[in-house]
């Protein structure tokens, strides 16, 4: 996929930014609501599984794109007193000027220069707060190397299956399976047949859960613990 052209802004459903790409003709986020949609899948469908399991959780985002279900994640970790080790992959990362102009920061309450901290360009592992600590990767999915069994939750927000075929494969699928520690969740916005079928032959228990306002399901994937 080449380096997108400049983003457009846009302002969803719930009052949240997202961004749009011109040239592949997507939305980072669901028009509906981009903080609603994050919330819905990321959050409540996948970390909110580990509120009661342990006190520090390792995250893998596939797409940090705007930021905001990192943003998300370290509100949650503030609030229910947890440690987030949190690796984003992008292979195009906003800009800081981008990254300025969005209003995440003022619908969730929290300083700007906070939000910022996740846009700055480094792809060194540096503390956001004393609860959150992020290692940015720029690179492609294809090219990423992730160690074994270490992650607990996969966030998987990638552009779709018609615009990044090569995203949501099994052999991807099955990279992010062996990443996983046993018993670990990974969750997409996408239901396409060819998802699940890709999530299914890859070694994934896949579940269809109800989705947010605007999308009718989405997908939550477990590696078996006894596997």
């Amino acid at each position: 996929m080449k380096a997108p052209k400049p983003h457009k802004l846009f302002i969803t459903g719930d009052g949240s930014h997202t961004l749009s790409n011109e040239q592949i003709g997507e939305h980072y986020h669901s028009t509906f609501g981009a903080i609603q949609e994050s919330s819905h899948i990321f959050i409540q469908g996948a970390l909110d599984g580990f509120r009661e399991k342990q006190s520090h959780i390792n995250i893998l985002e596939i797409g940090f794109g705007t930021g905001l279900n990192a943003l998300l994640t370290l509100l949650w970790a503030e609030q229910f007193d947890k440690q987030i080790s949190y690796h984003g992959l992008e292979a195009f990362p906003i800009s800081i000027e981008i990254a300025n102009s969005l209003n995440y920061h003022e619908i969730l309450n929290i300083d700007r220069p906070i939000f910022l901290k996740f846009h700055q360009p480094t792809a060194e592992s540096h503390m956001i707060t004393d609860r959150f600590t992020l290692e940015k990767e720029i690179n492609t999915l294809e090219k990423a190397v992730f160690p074994t069994e270490k992650i607990d939750v996969i966030y998987f927000d990638a552009f779709s299956p018609e615009v990044q075929p090569e995203l949501w494969t099994v052999d991807i699928f099955s990279k992010l399976l062996k990443s996983l520690k046993k018993g670990g969740v990974m969750t997409t916005y996408s239901c396409k047949g060819i998802v699940k079928r890709a999530l299914k032959e890859s070694g994934f228990q896949i579940e269809k859960l109800p989705g947010p306002p605007g999308k009718r399901e989405y997908l939550r994937a477990s590696k078996n613990k006894n596997s």
